[in-house]
This record gives structure tokens, sequence and C-alpha cells, in this order.
């Protein structure tokens, strides 16, 4: 194990001791910063980067892949397949669908609420 290594293995181990102090003090995080003199954000930060740590871990005894989340950015696209269209010829009834889901209302309903409706059904 190197420097780098050692120093961090000591400051996560001393985060951890810390955050499970808070837990057990049952005070909010901020009020055990304040009376212990530690900044909230780096209260959080180590909070988060522990976290991540444990997921990481639990990842490779599951066997599952250790990334987290990708890196860089990936395209987003709408889950709308196709715009709204009439499923009748005298636009009586209008339909929003997805590869799997649709969504019919009557030709009345507005159509910026099928789509609000749509959207969050698929998230």
């Amino acid at each position: 194990m190197d420097t780098r290594e050692f120093t961090n293995e000591y400051r996560m181990s001393h985060w951890a001791n810390i955050i499970k102090k808070q837990k057990e003090s049952g005070l909010s995080a901020k009020a055990y910063c304040a009376n212990s003199g530690i900044r909230e954000n780096q209260f959080y930060y180590w909070q988060k980067k522990l976290r991540e740590a444990a997921c990481e871990e639990l990842m490779k005894v599951q066997g599952t892949p250790s990334k987290l989340a990708p890196s860089g950015f990936i395209e987003v696209k709408p889950p709308l397949r196709s715009a709204l269209s009439p499923t009748t010829s005298n636009h009586s009834q209008l339909s929003a669908e997805t590869s799997e889901i649709r969504i019919t209302a009557g030709g009345d309903y507005p159509v910026d609420k099928l789509l609000a409706v749509l959207r969050e059904v698929t998230r």
C-alpha cells in the first residue's frame, strides 16, 4: 500500500467514525457539525464518498460492474416515439404513445396535458 492509499484509508476511517458518532448522537447533521466544529459541507462530502465506496464494494462482492454511472455525457432521447395523432378520422379521440404505453383521450382534451401525462407515466 503506497502513501496515497494509506492516507485515503485513514481519512475514510476517520470520517466513518465521525459519521457514526453523529448518527449515535441523535442530532441532525447540521447540529452535530455545529457542536463539533466541523464544516457541514465537509461532513456531507465525506458522507457521499463513504456511500460511494460502500456501493462500489457491494458491487464487487455481487460481481456487478463497478461503475455507479457512466462517465461523460450520453444522449437522452425523449420517450415519445410519435406525436399525438387522431385515432379516428373525425378527430373525436386523441392518443399519445410510446413503444410500451398508449394513452387515449377525448378530442377536446388539451394536447399539452395528454403529453404531460404520458411523460410522467414513462418516467
